[in-house]
């Protein structure tokens, strides 16, 4: 853990020294990466005559019958086809995915986000399920669940459940049937954290992403039907498109949360750096002896808080000017 200091400008005797925090040429904090994205149309090379399962890299898994995963279209205006998970032949639980397998960390892109728009169809036999979006790590343990629940009375329950438990905690926010929705998850794999919102409903916040040290990584997020009834599923089924993953860096949002410190001059002259930023965001430390050529010197991903650097080169410099650079 780098305990933090705070910033003072630093002269040495006829060697000036300068720290300065700066976003780089043309970098760009807001920097997205697509894991994967897609809506579906036959363009894409979705078969609206197929299960989606063996499709583009979709898969299935659980006790699903045959027909209860495919390719829709009308349910979202001007939007083509859309995905479902549902309607017939359910069995037990069904999880559909796309395996995406990433590690944010080690990408320094530790800030993850799913979106998608949705909605769920009511039964008309008078049996009513569960429907689930669950957040999986490489490894397939599960992190965390939003659950839709359409076995509770209209309008119906949004709960969440982390891992190490089966237990459902209430969101306080209900859904209509029949509607169309935007659901928004955001992961913070750098904090542990997991935030998600529907439409503009804030469903969780800063909520852990692992309550038992499970590793940090994403595997895919699942579309989940659960039956209430195992003798009796409902025919009521899950409709989504616009289904996409991003990732991108953490972005210092003020000075407090990056700064370039010096920890000591030795006898020898070499300089000895401190770079405190947020973890899982990534700094290259560059040097200057005329504030206009700039060399990088090296560059790092935060951990715990900082990263240190030694300039072995200073001591052969009258001055030398310093500059932490955020990598997107």
């Amino acid at each position: 853990m780098c305990v933090s200091s705070t910033f003072v400008p630093v002269v040495y005797r006829r060697w000036l020294l300068i720290l300065a925090i700066t976003a780089g040429l043309n970098a760009s904090f807001a920097a997205l990466t697509n894991l994967f994205s897609t809506q579906f149309e036959a363009a894409q090379g979705y078969n609206a005559n197929l299960d989606l399962d063996g499709q583009n890299g979709w898969t299935t898994f659980g006790a699903g019958g045959i027909n209860c995963n495919g390719l829709v279209s009308g349910f979202f205006p001007g939007q083509g086809q859309q995905a479902y998970i549902g309607f017939t032949n359910g069995v037990n639980t069904l999880f559909l995915l796309r395996p995406i397998n990433f590690a944010p960390l080690a990408a320094g892109l530790p800030l993850v986000k799913f979106t998608t728009l949705m909605r769920i169809e009511d039964s008309t036999n008078g049996e009513y399920d569960f429907f689930q979006w669950s957040v999986y790590n490489i490894t397939g343990d599960r992190l965390f669940t939003l659950d839709f629940d359409n076995s509770t009375p209209y309008p119906t329950n949004i709960n969440y459940a982390l891992d190490g438990t089966n237990g459902y905690v209430s969101t306080g926010t209900r859904f209509f049937l029949r509607s169309n929705y935007t659901l928004s998850v955001t992961m913070n794999f750098a904090s542990n954290r997991w935030s998600a919102t529907l439409n503009s409903t804030v469903l969780a916040t800063n909520l852990p992403m692992t309550t038992t040290g499970l590793p940090l990584t994403f595997g895919d997020v699942d579309a989940v039907w659960e039956l209430a009834n195992l003798n009796f599923p409902g025919d009521n089924y899950l409709v989504f498109d616009n289904y996409a993953v991003t990732a991108e860096p953490l972005a210092p949002s003020s000075p407090a949360q990056a700064r370039l410190a010096v920890l000591s001059r030795s006898s020898t002259g070499q300089i000895s750096l401190r770079l405190y930023g947020p973890n899982g965001s990534k700094f290259a430390v560059d040097a200057s002896t005329n504030f206009t050529q700039w060399t990088a010197l090296q560059t790092n991903l935060v951990s715990n808080g900082c990263f240190d650097y030694t300039d072995t080169n200073a001591p052969a410099l009258t001055r030398r000017f310093y500059r932490a650079r955020f990598v997107p």
